[in-house]
């Protein structure tokens, strides 16, 4: 081959070569672009085990796009009120939300089902639901209808009932009874007397200092003592049958979830998981010493009487007969649920319950 042939060709190689990498970098570009979405949390963040499920999520996110789609959290308040946050995403205000559906109930009942309802499933029944059940799809089918999507990203596991300022012994002691307390089992406690109010995480103590209400439940041992309740109403009760298993969820605008790149879409899906499992694995290590601790500063710990139980239980039942007689959705995803909780505990009752109760035997008796 002579120098001007090998020259030549040299060149239009080297042209083509060049022409490839400028059409592959375009295409690179689209399926990696420079995404940053803006995420309103619910929950101060001082409550950094809840609003810490949404940076746990932003994290994972990040490192599985290699930086390339950014979740900016924000807490309760900096961008929107905490319980207008799934209305500022389907408004497009914001790209997206970390939020309990139930603090949207008002606008339609089928919200709380993406939460927890009174007496409902326990946190790994919930997310077996979710996963294995339909629930997601259910539920997204509902949410479509209100200009999003949604996927779980968080569970907080069976509540306690919540801070008293004086003690309840039987059903007459909650009448008149003004009580923070979320989502649709304020529409359920309220046949047994109790006067409800939905108030955000950060307002609860003052309005407890001040007697606006005279009783409220958050959560659980590790977040109520960072709130502070235990100053102001000694008496902690169990369990809080409203909330079996809180799921938390991360919702998302619609249009803006369609123009994310299905890699993006995966791994957003994918933070979602890793924070519902980071969350419950973090209370589930934090309350044990936080229930001691407030034990040890004056907590007066108190079941719930049983007459108390079963009148909420048939307050309940008979509330889910009056919502899902008007609004089909609701029903549908209802008995869904309720088809499953009666095969799980079912199941429930034979090995976990069994084992469950001979090791609380063992550390009652010191032995653990």
């Amino acid at each position: 081959m002579d120098r001007r042939s090998f020259l030549t060709k040299a060149a239009v190689g080297g042209t083509m070569a060049a022409g490839a990498t400028a059409l592959a970098a375009p295409a690179i570009a689209q399926t990696a672009p420079k995404v940053t979405w803006r995420v309103t949390s619910s929950f101060p963040k001082s409550l950094d085990t809840i609003f810490g499920a949404a940076e746990t999520m932003s994290k994972y996110v990040s490192e599985m796009t290699d930086g390339n789609f950014t979740l900016q959290v924000f807490p309760a308040g900096e961008l929107v009120p905490g319980l207008e946050a799934a209305d500022a995403v389907s408004a497009g205000t914001v790209e997206a939300c970390h939020t309990v559906p139930y603090y949207f109930w008002g606008k339609d009942p089928t919200y709380a089902l993406g939460a927890a309802v009174p007496f409902g499933l326990n946190a790994r029944m919930m997310n077996a639901w979710f996963y294995y059940g339909g629930g997601i799809d259910m539920m997204n089918e509902f949410y479509a209808t209100q200009n999003l999507i949604a996927f779980p990203a968080g569970n907080t596991g069976v509540q306690m009932a919540g801070w008293y300022r004086k003690e309840i012994n039987s059903v007459e002691d909650l009448k008149g009874l003004k009580m923070r307390i979320g989502g649709f089992a304020g529409k359920v406690i309220e046949k047994l007397g109790v006067v409800p109010q939905q108030i955000a995480g950060g307002d609860i103590y003052p309005s407890l200092e001040k007697g606006t209400i005279d009783a409220t439940e958050w959560v659980g041992p590790y977040d109520d003592e960072k709130l502070g309740f235990y100053k102001v109403a000694p008496y902690y009760y169990y369990p809080g049958w409203w909330e079996g298993g809180l799921a938390i969820a991360t919702m998302i605008n619609l249009a803006k979830w369609a123009e994310l790149p299905p890699s993006y879409q995966a791994a957003l899906k994918a933070g979602c998981v890793v924070a519902n499992t980071d969350m419950l694995a973090s209370y589930d290590w934090k309350n044990p010493t936080a229930l001691k601790s407030l034990v040890a500063n004056g907590a007066q710990l108190r079941p719930l009487p049983q007459d108390v139980l079963l009148a909420a239980f048939e307050a309940a039942n008979q509330t889910y007969a009056e919502v899902s007689a008007g609004n089909a959705t609701f029903k549908k995803i209802k008995e869904s649920q309720d088809a499953f909780r009666r095969d799980a505990y079912l199941n429930a009752q034979i090995a976990e319950y069994n084992y469950d109760v001979f090791m609380m035997s063992q550390q009652q008796a010191g032995k653990l």
